[in-house]
């Protein structure tokens, strides 16, 4: 891979990647007569008189083309960006080379955030999701099989963190896909997935403390609703408060980061409790067993409609809240836009933990709750959609 490097305003920069500098020059930050050169003792030369000169244009002309002939980012409705479930899993089959895979996760650097006006042609349909699912799946297998075929005992840490960290970190890599403007870098999603998901553990307990609850009747179900997901709603309020983000979709992908790492480490301490006790009481280790793979695998499938969506709602209702504020403040939290929104997450923790359970033996209740909570997530995508097509129309 070639590193390059560039003069501006008297200083050199570098090194970059030939991606890192097609993309300045396509943000016009450099120019043709731009002074590079290729490896840090390379010689200087303009730009339109290095190796990589024709390549720049080449993938100009190449993008325009590709952007004319195929639909590659999600359609229009009434002239704004829309996404629609088939939009979610139509690249899940197609081949991506590995650059596509590389464009994601460098998102959110300054070399790589696009411009307001460039936002919608630059996003594609999320894809990477689906891939980081099935190399944890993978994983999870390959540590099943050392676990219950070669019975090492060593790999059930591995087996119970990986199992429950699959599917919350897999759904966090659709939100970062999502998230049009590409202004959050990977690095920040994983402080807010891992310092996050704790914090909001914390911050849970602490108000657990407060405010104890006893068995899981209806009211208690409602003071759960209302405690964890106000934990887990202020550290999102304060990863906003750090990042300072300007669009909902950043709201989105902020509460999914600290909900799928509270869902992550709550499944994991389930897992492990679970298994424990079950080898406590039961005196059975094959049974301790089937009981931790019971708890990873329920509270896996059904992590797509838990935490790490309630917090994604709670991350949009705070950045509808601030409208045009260039910071979060707490009249925001206490606004009638923010609260209207906030009690959906209290009301679907609530419905999940309550008695109430029509045909628990095909999950009923959790099925029909992750389908609502997902019609709530993709009116929210779609308003973050139509936010910046609003501010593009608004500039132009």
């Amino acid at each position: 891979m070639s590193h390059w490097f560039f003069q501006k305003n008297d200083k050199t920069i570098g090194p970059l990647t030939d991606y890192e500098l097609r993309t300045l020059y396509r943000r016009k930050e450099l120019t043709d007569e731009t002074k590079v050169k290729q490896e840090e003792n390379g010689t200087w030369v303009p730009l339109k008189d290095s190796p990589i000169f024709q390549a720049l244009h080449h993938t100009t002309d190449a993008r325009t083309s590709s952007a004319k002939n195929t639909n590659h980012h999600p359609h229009e409705k009434n002239g704004a960006q829309h996404l629609g479930l088939g939009d979610v899993f139509s690249d899940i089959f197609k081949k991506h080379p590995k650059s596509d895979s590389e464009k994601v996760f460098i998102a959110g650097t300054i070399y790589t955030t696009p411009k307001e006006e460039e936002i919608a042609s630059s996003w594609t349909r999320p894809f990477l999701f689906s891939r980081v699912f099935f190399a944890l799946a993978i994983t999870y297998l390959l540590l099943l099989a050392c676990t219950y075929i070669f019975s090492n005992s060593n790999t059930i840490p591995g087996l119970m963190v990986i199992g429950s960290f699959a599917v919350p970190f897999s759904v966090l890599v659709l939100f970062f896909e999502i998230n049009a403007p590409r202004n959050i870098s990977f690095f920040d999603v994983l402080k807010m997935f891992f310092i996050g998901g704790v914090a909001a553990l914390v911050a849970t307990l602490i108000l657990y403390d407060l405010i104890p609850v006893g068995k899981l009747n209806y009211f208690n179900a409602f003071l759960v609703g209302i405690i964890e997901e106000t934990g887990k709603m202020v550290i999102v309020a304060l990863f906003i408060v750090a990042l300072k983000p300007k669009y909902i979709l950043n709201g989105l992908l902020i509460g999914a980061a600290v909900g799928a790492g509270f869902a992550s480490f709550e499944s994991l301490g389930y897992a492990f409790n679970y298994s424990i006790e079950a080898a406590a009481v039961f005196k059975n280790l094959h049974f301790a067993g089937d009981t931790m793979l019971n708890i990873i695998f329920s509270r896996g499938w059904q992590s797509i409609g838990g935490h790490v969506v309630w917090a994604a709602i709670s991350g949009a209702a705070l950045m509808i809240a601030m409208g045009s504020d260039p910071k979060l403040k707490m009249r925001h939290i206490f606004s009638g836009k923010f609260l209207s929104l906030f009690i959906i997450p209290i009301g679907l923790h609530f419905l999940w933990d309550c008695p109430w359970n029509p045909l628990p033996q095909i999950a009923f209740k959790q099925i029909l709750l992750i389908v609502v909570v997902w019609i709530v997530i993709f009116y929210l995508i779609n308003k973050g959609l139509r936010q910046i097509s609003a501010k593009k129309g608004a500039k132009a």
